[in-house]
């Protein structure tokens, strides 16, 4: 057998007796909408790692939900030098005072982010569009419900 010369010296420490249970898992795509330059980070950080972005999310939130720091010394310094190179000023104290302004895009120019309320608010009549509209439109008419 021979080596090429550049994986000549390269180890590999195995960690033995941890983690030897494997998990049968299945996953779903999902659309996670996300701080530009934060998900930046995040790419640049897996791709380090070679790591999906998604298996590095589910690393993150699994020790989050353990109460656990997901990242050591080394990372986080990893983490520091990549928010400085994307511009990343954010930290956990702004996690809930996060707004979206307006955004711009190359061909249509600047245009407002549509909002949509979670629920609708208590007292408040929530007008059907589209053909939710068209139906209760009919039902007026065939002597159904009135508006």
């Amino acid at each position: 057998m021979r080596l090429l010369p550049w994986y000549i010296g390269t180890t590999m420490r195995m960690r033995r007796g941890r983690n030897k249970k494997k998990f049968v898992i299945e996953r779903v795509q999902t659309g996670v909408r996300m701080e530009k330059r934060l998900l930046k980070v995040l790419k640049a950080f897996a791709e380090f790692h070679d790591l999906t972005l998604g298996d590095l999310l589910e690393g993150i939130v699994l020790h989050a939900f353990d109460g656990k720091a997901p990242f050591q010394r080394a990372s986080r310094q990893r983490i520091r030098q990549l928010k400085k190179f994307y511009g990343l000023d954010l930290n956990a104290r702004a996690s809930h005072r996060l707004i979206e302004t307006r955004e711009v895009t190359p061909a249509r120019g600047p245009r407002a982010v549509k909002k949509r309320a979670a629920t609708p608010v208590r007292g408040k009549r929530v007008r059907p569009t589209g053909s939710a509209r068209s139906v209760a439109r009919l039902k007026t008419k065939k002597g159904g419900h009135s508006r």
